[in-house]
């Protein structure tokens, strides 16, 4: 007899704590188009961490992942030093919904889902894209959010990296 008030209580928790994470994140990172002979498209990661810079949670990886005389990309992957260290070594890559191909310069937009960031409290949290180039640079663009409520921030590169723009929904 008292399982069923007590899946009931369970399940009434449930909902009331689901606001903030009924919330998706879209994300827009501007790669410029840079003039050089040797262009490489840049290696990125985005991904959410607590103002004090402690990693919560990769949210894409965008590297070479077709083998080609120098292996694949993720041999570079240490490139994208910050991210690397704050997790990315204990990552396996590929990795199913983070991961993948690199992008051509221009606009680039990826939406997270809502469920994809489960188990993330409520609060303030940074954004941040990094992106690192072969032959180029290496630049990290920070954008403060707050999960759990609508709202949206944005953030501008200098060199590989341009506008840095998120919008979280509800």
């Amino acid at each position: 007899m008292r399982v069923l008030p007590t899946a009931i209580a369970a399940a009434g928790l449930g909902l009331a704590a689901t606001p903030s994470l009924a919330a998706d994140i879209q994300i827009s990172v501007e790669l410029p188009q840079i003039q050089t002979a040797a262009y490489h498209r840049p290696y990125v990661a985005i991904w959410l961490e607590t103002p004090d810079q402690t990693a919560v949670r990769t949210l894409a990886v965008w590297y070479q992942q077709t083998p080609n005389r120098e292996g694949d990309g993720r041999d570079w992957l240490k490139d994208l030093r910050t991210w690397w260290r704050k997790g990315g070594r204990a990552m396996t890559m590929p990795a199913d919904g983070v991961s993948g191909p690199t992008r051509a310069a221009g606009r680039q937009s990826i939406t997270i889902p809502a469920r994809r960031l489960s188990g993330v409290a409520a609060g303030q949290y940074n954004l941040v894209v990094e992106a690192a180039r072969e032959q180029g640079g290496r630049e990290a663009v920070r954008v403060p959010i707050r999960w759990g409520a609508a709202n949206a921030g944005s953030g501008q590169g200098s060199t590989e990296l341009g506008a840095v723009r998120v919008t979280v929904t509800r």
